[in-house]
């Protein structure tokens, strides 16, 4: 596994590569911080995945027309696959519920709750790209953010949404 490290408005943010894609990207000291590396780590900043995200990241905080995203290859289960399909799908600048994310489960035939999609939700090993911070309480709270509500805050008022 590779490993890299970048600063960002939001702090310091450790990226993971198998060599192609994209398998990790925490901010320091959030919730299940690298829960999915192994030990055996190689700090290499020049792999070209490290350079596309961080590519995209400086559009994303400079507010800048967003390249594609570079190749991502989060790991876990079928059903944290599936929700984090749906992130993926949540345009930038707008939001959705937990409660909407199982909905959208349940009709394509994936048994959901949204105490489950929330847990799915704060497993995601690939913060800011997979826009896990665009997922709102029923109430339109901001609940839960593995990197801590204030960066949940920024990144929402960043692209623009009106908390």
């Amino acid at each position: 596994m590779y490993v890299t490290e970048l600063t960002s408005p939001v702090g310091n943010l450790l990226l993971a590569s198998d060599g192609h894609s994209l398998t990790g990207l925490w901010l320091e000291g959030q919730k299940y911080f690298a829960a999915t590396l192994k030990n055996d780590r190689t700090e290499q900043a020049d792999l070209p995945v490290f350079q596309q995200t961080a590519e995209w990241l400086d559009a994303y905080f400079k507010k800048a027309p967003l390249p594609a995203l570079p190749p991502l290859s989060p790991k876990g289960s079928a059903f944290r696959q599936a929700v984090w399909k749906l992130l993926l799908e949540i345009p930038y600048g707008e939001t959705t519920t937990y409660g909407e994310l199982a909905r959208r489960l349940r009709e394509s035939g994936v048994s959901a709750a949204p105490q489950a999609v929330g847990g799915a939700v704060g497993h995601n090993p690939i913060s800011i790209l997979i826009p896990c911070h665009r997922v709102l309480g029923a109430d339109g709270s901001l609940t839960g953010y593995a990197g801590g509500v204030e960066k949940k805050r920024f990144l929402l008022e960043l692209e623009g949404v009106s908390i």
